[in-house]
This record gives structure tokens, C-alpha cells and sequence, in this order.
């Protein structure tokens, strides 16, 4: 096969070594509030809770939208409905130094969007990349890091990279950035080089299209780094491979919430925070730590 341009690799981290101590359980739930007893929290922010609408500002929850079951950015802890991983972690951060209480609200990833829409979340914290096209529904703001990464079985029999992906069967997450996004640029690339495009293998999360590879229905698996660098090392026949646009994800916010700038704030004061540090080394992703909280800062 021809070799094809990649796309643009910004950084090469060391997903695969990922030791993160977590059980991913089988729970469902559509929502959680209770955030158990060692989950981190923030004092309010007199500053943050200031720009808050009148109606909040003594008090009130947010309804925060978070994807299913993905450690170690979303998961059950074992036997309970109580959500936490990196995501949920920092809603309530944000939430705390807004002096308000986070409300989880379990949905998947390709819902979040239109139930802002319609009403029923306030924010979401689910690892979404800010791009124009999503700007025109919701306002963002940078809160962590990450790449996105190539799971393929152990070894690499197909010698699978960004460069050799046309015609494969390649496994996805639902309205994520790596299908609406940069799929599109590899069809194109391999347009040009005579090859045929890539085969996608759409699923509503990341543990199906890791099912998928493991079942040899799909070739590899393209999805967030951390989320794939937890899979690899809970299963020996994994690994990863390429991996490429480690850039911030943002929280999400609908344009007419009246919440942005308080939220900006809270942001700011959360990743300035020894919190957010101590967060980030319970997973073993303190390469994910940014030190500015960037609005409508936007990606690809």
C-alpha cells in the first residue's frame, strides 16, 4: 500500500505505560450527585461566584453531561452509581469554586450536544474538542489535555499508523473529534493516493470498539489517548500505536446560559490549584496539567 500524509502530530506520549488502579464495572445510571468521600473539592471563588447569574449565586446544582462508562476520564467505582474518573473529578472542582453542587448526568457522547440544546444540561466535561463547528452551539473553555491514539492487537501485525489506514476497518466513538474531524482528512488523503477510503465502524463508546478489535471486526481502534492507554493495560493482546493532536479539550457551555464568564472563572482558579495537580497524579496523567484556561479557543 502507498503511504499517505498524516496528519499533523503535535506529541508522542507514553499511553501505553498507563498503570492507572481502576475497575470498570457493568453499572448504569442516567444520574449521580453523590461524589463519595475522597472525591477532591474546591472552596468557592468569591471572584467566579460573583459573575454568576442572580439566581445562582446563593447556591443551586449543575447539570453536567458526561459520557458512559470510559475509564480513566469517566467510570462506575465498583458495585456503586457513583461516577467519578478525570471528567467527573473536575465538574466538581468547577462546581465547588462555584459554590454550587455538580449533578452527573450519564448520557453518551453523540446526545450531549442536542440535549444542551434542549435544555436539560448546563455544562458538559466529557474530553470535547472545541472546534468552529461545535462553537456554534456551544462556548468552550480549556481544562485538560490530550491526544488521540491507534489501538491495534499486540505486535502490530498490519504495521497499522496514521500513514496506512486507507481501506482498513478503523472503530470510532459516535460524534467524537477524531470521526467528524480528522476522518474526513485521511478519506481525502487516500482519495488522492489511489487508495480506497477508510472503513468506519461507528460505536457509542470506546469499550464496543475495543470489543470490535478484539473480535476482529475492526482493524484499529481511534479514539482519546487516555482512554485507549487504560485499555492496553488491562488487556495483553492490545496496544497502542500512533497517536497524534494532543491539544486542550474544553468544557462546554450553551451560548445563552448567562454562566460563561463564571465559569472561565472557576476554570482558572481550579487548574491554579494544588486540587487539580493532585487530581490529575491519582490517574498517573499529570502530562495532561494545562496553565490557561483559553475561551473558544478552537481546534482543527
Amino acid at each position: 500500500m502507498n503511504s499517505i500524509p498524516a496528519l499533523p502530530r503535535r506529541s508522542r506520549s507514553t499511553v501505553a505505560l498507563l498503570g492507572v488502579a481502576i475497575l470498570l464495572t457493568g453499572c448504569a445510571a442516567q444520574s449521580t450527585s453523590e461524589p463519595g468521600a475522597d472525591a477532591p473539592a474546591m472552596q468557592p471563588v468569591a471572584g467566579a461566584v460573583a459573575l454568576l447569574p442572580d439566581e445562582l449565586q446563593d447556591g443551586g446544582v449543575l447539570r453536567v453531561a458526561i459520557p458512559t462508562n470510559e475509564p480513566p476520564t469517566q467510570f462506575y467505582r465498583e458495585g456503586t452509581h457513583e461516577m467519578t474518573g478525570i471528567n467527573p473529578d473536575i465538574a466538581r472542582l468547577i462546581a465547588g469554586a462555584l459554590g454550587l453542587d455538580a449533578q452527573i448526568e450519564v448520557t453518551t457522547f453523540d446526545t450531549i450536544i442536542p440535549g444542551m440544546s434542549a435544555g436539560r444540561y448546563d455544562l458538559t466535561v466529557s474530553s470535547m474538542t472545541p472546534t468552529e463547528e461545535r462553537m456554534t452551539q456551544l462556548d468552550f473553555v480549556d481544562y485538560v489535555q490530550m491526544g488521540s491514539a491507534l489501538a491495534v492487537p499486540a505486535g502490530n501485525p498490519q504495521d497499522l499508523s496514521f500513514d496506512e489506514l486507507c481501506g482498513k476497518r478503523v472503530a470510532v466513538l459516535k460524534g467524537s473529534y477524531q470521526l467528524t474531524v480528522n476522518v474526513p482528512g485521511f478519506d481525502q488523503a487516500c482519495e488522492e493516493a489511489g487508495e480506497k477510503p477508510l472503513e468506519i465502524l461507528q460505536f457509542q463508546d470506546t469499550r464496543q470498539a475495543v470489543s470490535a478489535l478484539l473480535s476482529d471486526r475492526a482493524d484499529v481502534v481511534y479514539a482519546d489517548s487516555p482512554i485507549l492507554g487504560y485499555a492496553v493495560s488491562q488487556d495483553s493482546k492490545l496496544e497502542v500505536g500512533d497517536e497524534n493532536d494532543f491539544a486542550p479539550v474544553a468544557v462546554g457551555i450553551p451560548h445563552d446560559a448567562g454562566t460563561l464568564d463564571a465559569i472561565a472563572a472557576a476554570v482558572d482558579a481550579v487548574i491554579a490549584s494544588p486540587e487539580y495537580e493532585k487530581l490529575l497524579a491519582n490517574y498517573g496523567l499529570e502530562s495532561m496539567a494545562i496553565t490557561d484556561a483559553r475561551v473558544n479557543a478552537a481546534q482543527g
